[in-house]
């Protein structure tokens, strides 16, 4: 072969080769970005709507009908949803895997132009597209230097105008969020009474707050050589310009401002409170680019909070404090899969000298493991991939991959060298040999994971990162095989064992011309004892070598017994592959989703009874982190208890509650689940779950879910419904964490104000005039704007909180009438107490109620849905209450299970068929890789071998999608072995015109070490993977055990399987054709 000469005859270019390609590859690993999961391409849309003050009702008809209407029409969206809360709404849009999102954006866009209007009040819609959702990669909180909290939330407007923009101009940071603290505001604060005493209405004072504010310019003029601007100056300057605003005059007498109304700098109603522990804060998070190296920003976010600490914050008395860090996460799972290398790398390396007795080819083998890992990071950047937990998995695993076929290529050569075959003959004869079979284990190996790039589902793009990485490892791994170790094997192999043959020839040459005596003979053979002696474990290693021989010419002579005897080698293909089949079927476990990771960070969701407000959730929150003491507060008078909590934070957001922890431990986090399930249960009409944070979610409260989505056209039907399935889940699911979405109870207390149209008509006052009249008294109303400080804030109009807080004095707001009348609300209106829904969800246009379902996680995903899909539903819709109006379907995580389950079937399909045929035309028969396939049965057996034994000895491993991955690489990895035997014997048969079964004998004996090798060295390489514990480990472990397992049993059962089958079709070749082979 050309390649295999030159390089043997060029060996100072092929050095060059390899240096460059470690030195680029090196700048490339400085330079690839590097974060904690792969992107994901979601073409997922989501239109943000705000309306004050608006019910859900009123959104859901003004809102989210109408953009719904407008958007069913889109090209390629598959699904859409919409939320109606309280005084916001969101439409959530799904498009078709492969939508360009940017397109998707403008389509959206432009049919929402073609909603007809929108409530006055409300906000233009805002559009999100999936890529701008990454969670947030750091979180800071802001607390005083004297370390009371107290008041800190006044300080929003400051962490608004200088802490977010510092962190937003960190390069490779897309967004800074904030949430708690509380914005300023001039407010204006009425007395109704007073308002009634001076027959004012709440318009004329708005419009007079709002006409007077304001600065208009009267143009210019010349004087002479001078040019002259006018402007009007009206802008209030200081509360005291507010107070002296005319409202009217009455009776020729001014009414102020001041007359009616008290003026103040004050603080906006809050909609969302934080704690850190038992203390307020405000909260900062920064999220990453899409494509920026996580570790860099980390390190910029960093410095700016070094920075601002030491400057800007000293100065006001407070500082910025991080509380999550997930490069944390992202430097472990770097630091474990280093470890994995090096442990992995040591083990392969020490099975080599155990099989090869020779430092310089053991070293020459070794060579495959830097160059082919190293030169990966140079193809990882050439394929736009960064470094993640995902690709670093797959450079785990290729650590005991890429020596398979230098292992093949130098055992051949040595093979030759045994044959007195000088170096370089013996170099290029033994590679040019073997490389047929390097090259179609190579390919196989590579071609399996062609279709697992062209999935388009998520854990199908995820997938893509591994696959590129154990690709371009194994690919560069061949190249390295036919190049480096035939031009170092003829070099150096077997040189250093040349020169000591010779050093030990020429001295006893010298010796045995000296005339010795029998006390000096006696020395003489001491000391070539001493030179040619044992080491300490050379019996050791002669007891195994003679074991090994023993093996080899028992495996190599059973199969030339087993060959001469058709019902022999029938019972052995029958008995092995059904046994493998009928193992793989009843140690296969039921399916999962992605894995959970261990995300150093436990997330609880609260959904509270209706009605609740802020101020009873801080009370609520005050009480879990009180309970939760003992796992965080260092003090002699508490009890200590673990694991101990590092990080503990709770936020009251509108009407619900959701609270965070994290461990000084990380791989203890999950230990917290249960304790925050405990606290939690103790709060009565509370729904609650906790759940260790998705490492693949998007989202914080994304995971592997089972959502029951009930649909239908009445809230109260669906409530019922749901009910019913909530209370069945956690009857058939024990330990499930189960929540509706939304509350099932339908009693939010709300004051419903329903206008008397006759009479308002007949008064001049419109609909319109009552609802801002009573939003301006509850909520407040901005009716201009102030400047404070340089900065722009709002100039709100609002009642005294006295009046407020009495419900029973809304019938007695006066209202000004067109003809200067004075009446009450409740003489134009009927004012009572209703209750309503706190939000109202839509699944395809449809009112919806979701019953989310987290099983426990002994519970596999599919093992939950068949439950739910043949005990729930099934019943709900045999009976016929399901049907029609009213439909039920399985959604969430368990969805996605669902489409990746059948995408990665197909695929495992795909991959047999690629490898088949691929094999089919390196053998130029479409008969010989049939024997070739048999030998996946078998390593399928072997995987879920692994998988039970793992899960049995070790830890607790389900059936994951990224488990299901291995195996696909098993297909392209345990053909390896089969293809040597059968590829070394055709050789014999062809080319050294053996006999069938002496031929097969042959290929066995001299194939035996190479596959053993090959395979132990994969094994131990990645043995690591299964049993070291660690960030990102619980992502390894399950696809380790499938390829372990496989290769492990697959390479015994090989031996004796594909022997007899090779025979059986040569035989049957020769009966039906004539031919040999």
């Amino acid at each position: 072969m050309k390649l295999v000469d030159a390089s043997i005859k060029n060996p100072i270019t092929v050095a060059v080769g390899v240096i460059l390609l470690v030195m680029f590859g090196l700048i490339a690993l400085f330079r690839i970005p590097v974060q904690l999961t792969p992107n994901v391409d979601k073409a997922e849309i989501t239109v943000n709507t705000i309306w004050p003050g608006a019910s859900p009702q009123e959104v859901e008809r003004e809102i989210a009908d109408e953009q719904e209407d407008v958007l069913k029409s889109v090209e390629g969206l598959v699904e859409m949803k919409s939320e109606s809360f309280y005084g916001r709404g969101t439409v959530s849009l799904k498009f078709q895997v492969g939508t360009d999102p940017d397109a998707a954006l403008l389509k959206v866009s432009n049919n929402l132009n073609q909603v007809p209007e929108y409530p006055d009040e409300a906000e233009e819609p805002v559009l999100v597209s999936s890529g701008s959702e990454q969670n947030a990669i750091a979180w800071i909180i802001l607390e005083r230097l004297s370390g009371d909290n107290t008041g800190i939330e006044t300080e929003y407007q400051f962490v608004k105008d200088f802490v977010k923009p510092r962190f937003e101009r960190i390069p490779g940071v897309a967004e800074s969020e904030i949430y708690g603290g509380v914005e300023p505001e001039m407010q204006v604060i009425f007395d109704p009474d007073e308002l009634a005493a001076h027959h004012i209405t709440l318009a004329e004072v708005a419009a007079a707050l709002n006409q007077e504010n304001e600065n208009i310019s009267a143009g210019d003029f010349d004087e002479g050589k001078r040019k002259f601007i006018a402007r009007t100056v009206g802008q209030y300057q200081s509360p005291n310009d507010v107070e002296n605003v005319v409202i009217k005059y009455i009776n020729g007498a001014p009414i102020y401002v001041r007359d009616i109304a008290k003026v103040k700098l004050g603080y906006a109603k809050p909609t969302a409170t934080v704690h850190e522990k038992n203390r307020p804060t405000i909260a900062v998070n920064a999220k990453r680019q899409t494509g920026a190296n996580v570790l860099q920003v980390m390190k910029g976010v960093r410095e700016a909070i070094a920075e601002m600490n030491a400057g800007l914050l000293k100065e006001r008395g407070l500082r910025l404090r991080q509380v999550y860090d997930e490069t944390e996460y992202i430097e472990s799972a770097i630091d474990l899969v280093r470890q994995n290398l090096f442990v992995g790398g040591t083990l392969a390396v020490l099975v080599l000298i155990l099989f090869l007795r020779s430092i310089n080819s053991t070293l020459i083998i070794a060579t495959a493991i830097p160059i082919s890992v190293v030169g990966t990071f140079l193809m990882m950047t050439f394929f736009g991939r960064n470094i993640n937990v995902i690709s670093l998995a797959g450079l785990a695993f290729a650590v005991g991959m890429v020596v398979d076929a230098a292992i093949v290529v130098l055992e051949n050569i040595d093979r030759h060298r045994s044959l007195g075959e000088t170096r370089v003959e013996a170099a290029s004869k033994g590679t040019t040999e073997v490389w047929g079979a390097v090259l179609a284990s190579t390919l196989t190996t590579m071609a399996v994971f062609i279709p697992v790039v062209y999935v388009q589902e998520e854990a199908g793009q995820l997938f893509k990162d591994i696959a590129i990485a154990i690709s371009c490892a194994v690919a560069l791994s061949l190249i390295v095989s036919i190049t480096v170790i035939p031009a170092f094997a003829a070099k150096i192999l077997g040189y250093f064992r040349e020169r000591r043959k010779a050093k030990s020839a020429a001295k006893r040459k010298q010796l045995s011309r000296v005339p010795t005596n029998p006390g000096s003979e006696s020395d003489t053979t001491k000391g070539s004892e001493l030179d040619n002696g044992l080491p300490p474990l050379k019996n050791s290693v002669r007891l195994l070598d003679r074991f090994a021989h023993i093996f080899t010419e028992g495996v190599a002579n059973f199969n030339y017994r087993v060959t001469g005897s058709v019902p022999a080698r029938v019972a052995i293909v029958v008995a092995l592959t059904g046994f493998s089949l009928a193992m793989a079927f009843f140690l296969s476990p039921p399916s999962e989703y992605l894995p959970e990771g261990n995300r150093n960070f436990v997330f609880s969701f609260l959904l509270p009874p209706p009605g609740y407000n802020l101020e009873e959730l801080d009370q609520i929150g005050n009480g879990i982190v009180n309970e939760l003491e003992p796992y965080w507060k260092e003090d002699g008078n508490v009890e200590y208890r673990e694991p101990r909590i590092r990080n503990l934070f709770y936020v009251a957001l509108g009407r619900i509650m959701f609270a965070g922890a994290s461990t000084q431990d990380p791989l203890k986090a999950r230990e917290l689940v249960p304790i925050f399930k405990r606290e939690l249960k103790k709060i009565p009409g509370f729904y609650a779950t906790s759940y260790q944070s998705s490492l693949f979610g998007r989202g914080i409260s994304s995971g592997r879910t089972i959502d029951v989505d009930i649909t239908g056209p009445d809230l109260t039907r669906l409530v019922q419904f749901g009910g019913r399935i909530f209370g069945q889940s956690m009857q058939l699911l024990p330990g499930s964490q189960v929540r509706p979405i939304p509350s099932l109870d339908l009693g939010n207390p709300e004051i419903q104000i329903t206008p008397d149209r006759v009479r308002a008509a007949s008064l001049g006052l419109a609909a319109r005039d009552i609802g801002q009249a009573v939003d301006t008294l509850l909520d407040g109303r901005k009716v201009s704007d102030y400047q404070h400080d340089g900065k722009e804030i709002d100039l709100t109009l609002m009642g005294i909180s006295s009046f407020t807080n009495r419900t029973q004095d809304f019938e007695n707001l006066l209202l000004r009438t067109a003809n200067g009348q004075l009446v009450t609300l409740g003489s134009v209106a009927d004012v009572r107490w209703v209750a309503g829904p706190t939000q109202i969800n839509h699944i395809e246009r449809q009112r919806a109620i979701t019953i989310q379902v987290r099983p426990p996680r002994e519970t596999p995903l599919e093992t939950a849905m068949l439950t739910l899909k043949n005990k729930v539903i099934a019943p709900l819709k045999n009976s016929g209450e399901i049907g029609g109006l009213y439909n039920i379907n399985l959604a969430g995580t368990a969805d996605d299970l669902v489409v990746t389950r059948k995408a990665l079937q197909w695929n495992f399909v795909l991959a047999l068929a690629i490898t088949y045929l691929l094999m089919a035309a390196l053998f130029a028969s479409f008969l010989y890789p049939l024997v070739i396939m048999f030998s996946v049965p078998l390593a399928a057996a072997g995987g879920f071998a692994g998988l039970w034994l793992v899960s049995h000895l070790i830890e607790y491993q389900s059936l994951d999608v990224l488990t299901m991955l291995g195996f696909i690489i098993l297909i392209g990895t345990v053909v390896n072995n089969a293809i040597l035997i059968v590829h070394q014997s055709l050789n014999h048969m062809r080319h050294e015109g053996m006999e069938r079964r002496e031929a097969i004998r042959e290929a066995v004996r001299n194939r035996i070490r190479p596959i053993f090798m090959s395979t132990t060295t994969s094994v131990f390489g990645m043995l690591p993977l299964v049993l070291f514990r660690g960030a990102g480990s619980e992502l390894y472990r399950g696809l380790g055990s499938v390829v372990v397992g496989g290769l492990a049993l697959s390479t015994i059962f090989t031996l004796f399987l594909i022997p007899a089958l090779f025979s059986l079709v040569l035989d049957a070749r020769y009966k039906l054709t004539g031919k040999i082979t």
